[in-house]
């Protein structure tokens, strides 16, 4: 689960993080308003949607010259008019691909002289099965850039679970990004605030980019993306509460009603699968023939009826599908309980594009006899290869 870089940020100075003062809106009405709240004279207005490069990006209402996501006002009246700009357009970056997403929130924010920008983030390092810091001395860039053209300026710095960050892991954070004093004194306490936010809230990602020297020497957090494992939200209601449904797929949205795993993608072939190993698989076959997935779709292990036929429904409410391919290997699930909830879902929602399907496993044969005696068009294969053949044909005629 993502959150917006405002509610990021009231999280983290909950751990005594250092950020600026700043104000969330949702009209430009209440743009001149929440800048008469900060310090002055200079002012960040940011765009809130869930997407890196919002400063690079355009808006697609106001054309390709139009400024970005992130934007320095030298006064309130430039606030407001911003504001005024950015509320309700579309936002195209690097991440929200060509349809953009619309800003429905912007953060007022409180400018500071920067005199450097690092890179700093934690995630799970599974290479070691460790919580790691990874920072480098070039914030403000991708850090995908960084990594491809200078990835000795990348240092990860893993952190034992049982010592927590020590001073050692905070003294090769200090050189990895050359600090003096004040901010190299600051870097002890921020490492430890910023790990134990982490590990206390479950995150699967913490993003700081930039982390800033400021003129004055000292830290502080200019950007913050944070992601949360799924499964550990149970846990933290206070971290569901900052959920904000209009930055989500609608369709991702009804799949977590009934906890499958799905990921909307932008290709034309639907792909209804069960186990996350084989849903790559079958959505890398459909690339080697010459098609494009346009969802990643794990019914699961212990799938049922209904819930089959709610993955079905799923995927036949993509305008983009023109072909649906089931591919089910039925160890745990059973390939009879597949072919019930396809037929039911064909009944219910209609089917107006082609759809092959692949059964193998349990109950196969008492699978397969569902489908052929169903009365429906539904093309059968006997192999995945022959099924990523067979739509891949279907959709191209």
């Amino acid at each position: 689960m993502n959150i917006h870089e405002y509610q990021a940020k009231q999280l983290l100075s909950g751990f005594g993080v250092p950020v600026a003062k700043g104000v969330a809106i949702t009209s430009a009405a209440e743009a001149g308003a929440a800048a008469k709240q900060l310090p002055g004279p200079l002012y960040v207005v940011k765009s809130q949607i869930h997407a890196g490069g919002r400063g690079k990006g355009k808006f697609k209402e106001l054309g390709p010259d139009s400024k970005g996501g992130v934007r320095l006002a030298k006064s309130i009246e430039e606030v407001e008019a911003f504001a005024k700009e950015m509320l309700g357009n579309t936002l195209v970056t690097k991440q929200t691909g060509p349809a953009g997403k619309v800003v429905n929130r912007l953060y007022i924010e409180d400018g500071a002289d920067i005199a450097r920008e690092l890179y700093l983030s934690l995630l799970i390092d599974r290479t070691v099965g460790e919580v790691a810091f990874v920072v480098s001395t070039e914030g403000g860039m991708d850090i995908e850039a960084v990594a491809e053209e200078t990835p000795d300026k990348i240092v990860t710095v893993p952190i034992d679970p049982v010592a927590g960050v020590t001073d050692a892991d905070v003294a090769k954070l200090q050189q990895a990004l050359l600090l003096e004093e004040p901010a190299k004194g600051e870097m002890a306490t921020l490492a430890r605030q910023l790990y134990k936010a982490f590990t206390e809230k479950d995150m699967s990602l913490l993003e700081v980019n930039p982390l800033i020297v400021m003129e004055n020497g000292h830290l502080r957090v200019l950007d913050a993306k944070v992601s949360f494992d799924g499964n550990a939200l149970f846990r933290h209601a206070d971290v569901v509460e900052l959920r904000d449904l209009t930055e989500e797929d609608a369709k991702e949205i009804e799949a977590s009603k009934y906890d499958l795993a799905y990921v909307a993608l932008d290709g034309n072939i639907g792909c209804m699968v069960n186990g996350a190993g084989l849903a790559m698989a079958t959505m890398d076959i459909i690339k080697l023939y010459g098609a494009e997935p346009a969802n990643f779709l794990d019914v699961g292990g212990g799938a049922s009826k209904e819930k089959v036929t709610a993955a079905f429904k799923i995927i036949t409410a993509d305008p983009n599908v023109e072909g649906i391919l089931v591919n089910i290997f039925g160890g745990i699930m059973r390939c009879d309980v597949i072919a019930e909830g396809v037929v039911a879902a064909v009944k219910e929602v209609g089917l107006k594009v082609p759809l092959v399907v692949r059964l193998e496993g349990t109950n196969v044969e008492q699978g397969k006899a569902i489908l052929n005696d169903s009365g429906l068009d539904i093309t059968s294969a006997d192999d995945l290869d022959d099924a990523a053949q067979k739509i891949v044909a279907a959709v191209g005629k």
